[in-house]
Formats: C-alpha cells, sequence, structure tokens
C-alpha cells in the first residue's frame, strides 16, 4: 500500500482505507478462483492497483463521466480507477462468468456505489461512454472495431473521448492506422518502478 501513497499522497482517509482493503480481499478470492496471477500476487499493490492508478496521472475525469472498462478480469482497472474517482460511474464488463462474479463481490464489499459490472461480450454492448479503459486485452486495431461505437460525442473532460489502453512492447504496428489520432504515455515517466519501464498508456482519440 505505501507504493500507492508515494504516488498518490493526497488520497482521502476514505480512499485510502478503501485501498488497504484490496489485498486481502482479492487474497480470498484468488484462493477460490484465480483472476489474478499467483506468481505476481506479492506485487499487487505495483502491477496491479499503481497499473491501473496510471490513468489517473493523465487525465482527472470530471464526476459524472461514464467509462466503460473492458476485459476487466477481476476489476482492473474499473475497481482502483471507482476508488480514486467515487463521483464517476464505472460500467465493467468481461465474457467470463466467475471473473464478474469476483468484481460484484469486491465492489460489494467495498460499497463502491458507482460501479456496475456485466457478463457480456463488448461486441453487444450499445451503451455509450466518454472513455474506454483497459489492460491489454488484444491488438488495437481489434479494439478499436469492438468499441468504437460505444464513445459518446458528449464532452466534458480535457482529453477528448475515446480509448485509454495500457499496454507494453512495441506497439509500432499497432498504431499505425491512428497515428494522427494518438498520443502514447511511457509510464516510466510516472513511476520509478523496473515493472514500468516497458509498459504506456495510449490515448486514441475518437
Amino acid at each position: 500500500m505505501d507504493i500507492i501513497l508515494k504516488y498518490f499522497p493526497d488520497l482521502t482517509p476514505e480512499q485510502i482505507e478503501l485501498f488497504t482493503q484490496l489485498e486481502p480481499l482479492y487474497a480470498d478470492w484468488n484462493s477460490k478462483i484465480n483472476v489474478i496471477s499467483r506468481k505476481d500476487f506479492s506485487e499487487f499493490y505495483e502491477r496491479h492497483v499503481l497499473h491501473s492508478l496510471a490513468i489517473a496521472k493523465l487525465i482527472h475525469f470530471t464526476p459524472g463521466s461514464e467509462i466503460l472498462d473492458v476485459g476487466t478480469g477481476g476489476g482492473f482497472p474499473g475497481i482502483p480507477l471507482a476508488i480514486f474517482f467515487p463521483h464517476v460511474n464505472f460500467h465493467l464488463v468481461d465474457s467470463i462468468g466467475k471473473k464478474i462474479k469476483v468484481v460484484k463481490a469486491v465492489a460489494e464489499s467495498l460499497g463502491l456505489e458507482n460501479v456496475t459490472a456485466e457478463q457480456i461480450r463488448v461486441e453487444q454492448l450499445k451503451t455509450k461512454y466518454n472513455f474506454v479503459v483497459s489492460r491489454a486485452v488484444t491488438r488495437m486495431p481489434e479494439f478499436v472495431s469492438w468499441v468504437r461505437k460505444n464513445i459518446s460525442l458528449k464532452q466534458q473532460n480535457a482529453l477528448p473521448n475515446g480509448i485509454l489502453y495500457l499496454k507494453g512492447g512495441d506497439l509500432t504496428k499497432e498504431i499505425k492506422p491512428f497515428r494522427k489520432q494518438i498520443f502514447i504515455q511511457h509510464l516510466s515517466d510516472y513511476f520509478e518502478e523496473e515493472f514500468f519501464e516497458t509498459k504506456m498508456l495510449v490515448h486514441l482519440a475518437l
């Protein structure tokens, strides 16, 4: 938990309490349903919570914004972002039912009234959102084809509506079709830990 306070020292006592509850909650659920890789669970706050919160370094969502988290898995980046932005609405979706079961249970345990979770394929989802967030569920062109229809025309944030995608590795080929609409933030500019050296946050305006 210290690593979260290192980079986000202005959290409220309520937020600190909620972030502190995350690890034991996920440890309990992970013992029943494997939603987080067991080999890196010891780095839970760095590799899952802080990684998710990189989005909060790039943008401060305005109250009332609507955010869709696609392929949320156990609830990342959606759950940490929902704690950080209590006045923003988060819809977390995944095609795997047992993962959504965990997300719903965690959100309920934490009392996160700004989180809804649903087992659905994003291709079937018709609702509109200011931003779609995700942690590298597939290659960029395929992801854009899935979610383009879900981006609202109503602008209310400093960044144009679109996709905020947490990804690693060489993105040269993937982003080529979108290079005029794209901004890439290297997470090593935010966080000094070795884990973030090859990690990026991509903003694609749609």
